[in-house]
């Protein structure tokens, strides 16, 4: 028998997505809808195109309803990237949005949730825009407001995003609208983002359309304390008495404001006033969210003489259909500004994911053919060959040929690896990546490398997600800026140069994630490939030593990705090595050894 929670009215996700983003805009004739690229973006009649001013963008994986489509309106966001279910938007969907706003912003300020994969991937849309459109000035600000997670557990990765996100949302695009400039809406919705904590609750996992049923479930007198909104594993499982709602508000307000708790104590001098905001995560009922609701309030009240000024009670940010709540403490400081964080909160939206009304107005459908405004600046800007880069093409391409197929080859050992230490899907995005770049090489021909990195980097936006998608792309535009930088003087592609402009695209790849050499993570085959290519100018040993890093990572404890939340460490340290790792060490090795073979 079916669990019932695998049950769907639409089992499409693709499908199920696009329905549920348009049904936005006739929701609210406020905001517009690119079917194309999934972007939810304010109407243009309701921008003041005298007035330009600083314009807020955020997005994430779908399911998480209202946030993030639901969420672009006057004083709130001004667009909106919306991935599939519980996968970040790539590149492509978030530059479009980005040029969208540029049309008519000041500045622009990419508001992110602490997922390697959407910092990533949002990190690529910022980074070709910035060569695109240098005139605009564009921040990030990453929000991590779990509390989850000890702090000895989450290393490097940092708090997860969850449902304070939309807090800082709220305030950004009220200071925004009006008339901050940029630095002081990233310092301030900053300075907000670090006195956020939320902790969730859920009394069961989540299905996701489209795909087997859960494997996993909650027994029924089981509660998971702490549970993250993409059913990642909570840090506790609470069962018999402590699931009674007092008793597990007690626990979770307890982990929220104990100053004290080196792991979870992220907030240590509170403040006397304070936000509550009580987020449904998509499946409970109005009535159980009224109870809990009630509860925290008096906990709040009789156990830490807490009266909150605001309490937000609702959805702002769903996990699907989940049976659970989630909890988000706002800590009140000075901001240093005219304006205070509840008089932000306060500003007038029309959002509806807000719960504000939109007003009653009525729009014509915006022409398919105003879809994609940037796909022409994106052809201009990548599809230039004035350059003055020698290389043999020929041999690129021979070589670059044989490492993807090396790749290809290797999808099963490192599917193998990732089902066991992180979620599994490495080898079959390597290997989509590997297939999708063979295909462009068999459909065109590039007489340059500029123009071919341009290709390549483009066709793993399109083909890869996720956060092996975004690092490649990432590591592919710095290195085809860096290459073109060189066309204004002749430039012979011999393996010193091949090493700085690999080192300059790390540089860059390291400004978006904290990984480093002894992380377990991809960079411990990339690093030591670029130290050995600079030392000795010679492929080979470059790939040999990356290699040898790949297998080291077998003996590393994981710092960063899906396997410093997931899998048991005693069952793979000192065997397994990082997927990502071995999925790089097999490309080096395919591409030297075919380099190798010519030659001789």
């Amino acid at each position: 028998m079916s669990n019932p929670s695998s049950k769907h009215f639409l089992n499409d996700p693709q499908k199920l997505v696009t329905a549920s983003l348009r049904s936005l805009t006739i929701l609210n004739p406020t905001i517009c809808l690119d079917v194309e690229t999934k972007v939810v973006y304010l109407a243009p009649d309701e921008i003041n195109p005298i007035q330009k001013r600083v314009s807020v963008l955020s997005g994430g994986g779908s399911g998480h309803e209202p946030s993030f489509g639901a969420m672009v309106g006057k004083g709130f966001l001004d667009a909106a990237a919306c991935g599939s279910i519980f996968a970040s938007p790539n590149s492509g969907q978030i530059l479009s949005a980005i040029h969208r706003l540029a049309h008519h912003s000041k500045e622009i300020l990419v508001t992110v949730m602490n997922y390697t994969g959407d910092v990533l991937n949002f990190g690529v849309a910022i980074e070709k825009f910035k060569t695109q459109r240098p005139g605009i000035s564009v921040k990030m600000l990453i929000v991590g407001d779990d509390a989850a997670v000890p702090r000895s557990r989450f290393g490097k990765v940092g708090r997860r995003g969850t449902a304070g996100t939309v807090l800082v949302h709220k305030a950004t695009g009220a200071l925004a609208s009006l008339g901050y400039d940029l630095d002081t809406v990233a310092k301030t919705g900053q300075l907000i983002a670090d006195n956020i904590v939320t902790i969730g609750v859920a009394l069961d996992r989540v299905h996701v359309p489209g795909r087997a049923e859960q494997a996993y479930s909650l027994a029924h007198d089981e509660v998971e304390l702490g549970m993250g909104i993409h059913n990642e594993p909570g840090c506790a499982l609470l069962r018999a008495s402590d699931t009674e709602l007092p008793a597990l508000v007690n626990r979770a307000l307890l982990q929220l404001l104990d100053c004290n708790d080196e792991e979870r104590g992220f907030i240590k001098h509170w403040s006397r006033t304070v936000v509550l905001m009580v987020n449904n995560l998509g499946g409970l009922s109005a009535l159980e969210l009224g109870a809990a609701t009630a509860e925290i309030v008096d906990q709040l009240n009789d156990t830490y003489g807490i009266t909150p000024k605001c309490v937000l009670s609702g959805t702002f940010m769903a996990s699907l259909d989940c049976r659970g709540f989630s909890i988000t403490l706002l800590n009140v400081v000075p901001l240093g500004i005219p304006h205070d964080i509840l008089s932000l909160l306060g500003y007038p939206t029309t959002a509806l994911g807000w719960a504000v009304n939109a007003p009653l107005k009525h729009r014509q459908r915006p022409n398919s053919s105003d879809s994609s405004p940037t796909k022409e600046k994106e052809m201009d800007t990548n599809g230039s060959t004035s350059h003055s880069v020698d290389i043999d093409m020929s041999l690129t391409y021979s070589a670059l040929r044989a490492g993807l197929k090396a790749v290809v080859s290797a999808e099963p050992e490192v599917t193998r690896y990732d089902t066991i230490v992180g979620d599994g899907d490495c080898g079959t995005t390597l290997s989509r990546g590997a297939t999708g770049i063979l295909e462009m090489l068999s459909r065109q021909e590039h007489d340059n490398i500029v123009s071919l990195l341009s290709s390549i980097s483009a066709s793993v936006e399109e083909t890869m997600d996720g956060t092996s998608g975004a690092i490649y792309s990432i590591l592919l535009n710095a290195l085809t800026q860096t290459l073109q930088t060189r066309r204004k003087s002749k430039t012979s592609m011999n393996a010193e140069v091949w090493a700085q402009a690999l080192r300059d695209a790390l540089t860059v790849l390291s400004s978006y994630t904290p990984a480093r050499p002894g992380d377990r993570t991809l960079l411990d085959a990339l690093v030591p490939f670029i130290e050995t290519l600079e030392k000795t100018k010679n492929i080979a040993d470059a790939a040999d030593a990356a290699q040898t890093g790949a297998k080291s990572t077998q003996d590393l404890k994981a710092r960063l990705g899906r396997a410093v939340y997931v899998g048991n460490e005693s069952e793979w340290l000192g065997t397994i090595p990082d997927p990502g790792a071995w999925g790089l060490q097999k490309f080096l090795m395919g591409l030297a050894d075919n380099l190798k073979n010519t030659s001789s």
